[in-house]
């Protein structure tokens, strides 16, 4: 009985990170003329979308402040005009851009816990690297690539294999330097809603 609970909850988690439709790979000549070029200190940031009943983790993605600003969104559902797609990784992520997508998983029914750590270039770039070629991912998998990407980048020794995104989220937190906020909406719980009035 108890390996049949593990079993229905680890499916419950996994159905978190939705198996959408694949995107087409854009080409080289869309995402070169979205390219967003890093403005501030090379970073990594964490999203991490919670929900507000049962805290249980429900996706996970990766924001790398490398050379390109990316966001690597594993398995993700994240659909907008404007910001092209290559094996799970969105380009053109201004900081504008990441305020929309914080704004369309946060509803009625999710947080957005938005973890940021100051890293050396040398680690974004690896991150980034690994992030072109990490993709794309099978649905329910988002904590777990995610987690694969950051266990390969020297300092992140201590995160842990794991599908569970708050799992993925606490490791995150125990880093030093880690800088931590929550961000809220109270709009309808619907994403695919939230999706439509952004496009």
């Amino acid at each position: 009985m108890r390996n049949l609970f593990c079993i229905l909850a680890v499916i419950a988690v996994l159905a978190g990170c939705t198996n959408s439709p694949q995107s087409p790979n854009a080409d080289d000549a869309t995402i070169a003329a979205v390219s967003y070029k890093n403005q501030g200190p090379t970073t990594l940031t964490l999203y991490t979308v919670l929900n507000n009943r049962t805290n249980a983790g429900a996706h996970t993605s990766l924001l790398i402040g490398a050379s390109e600003r990316v966001l690597f969104d594993p398995a993700g559902s994240f659909k907008a005009k404007g910001i092209p797609e290559r094996n799970d990784v969105l380009f053109g992520f201004s900081p504008e851009v990441e305020r929309i997508y914080a704004g369309a998983h946060a509803r009625e029914t999710y947080r957005v816990v938005i973890q940021t750590l100051e890293v050396s270039p040398q680690q974004a770039e690896q991150a980034y690297r690994l992030a072109l070629q990490a993709g794309p991912v099978a649905g329910g998998f988002c904590a777990s690539a995610t987690a694969g990407i950051l266990r390969q980048i020297p300092g992140f020794e201590t995160i842990r294999g794991t599908f569970y995104p708050d799992r993925l989220m606490t490791d995150f937190g125990k880093i030093p330097g880690v800088q931590t906020r929550i961000y809220r909406e109270y709009d309808d719980p619907s994403l695919e809603k939230a999706l439509a009035a952004l496009n």
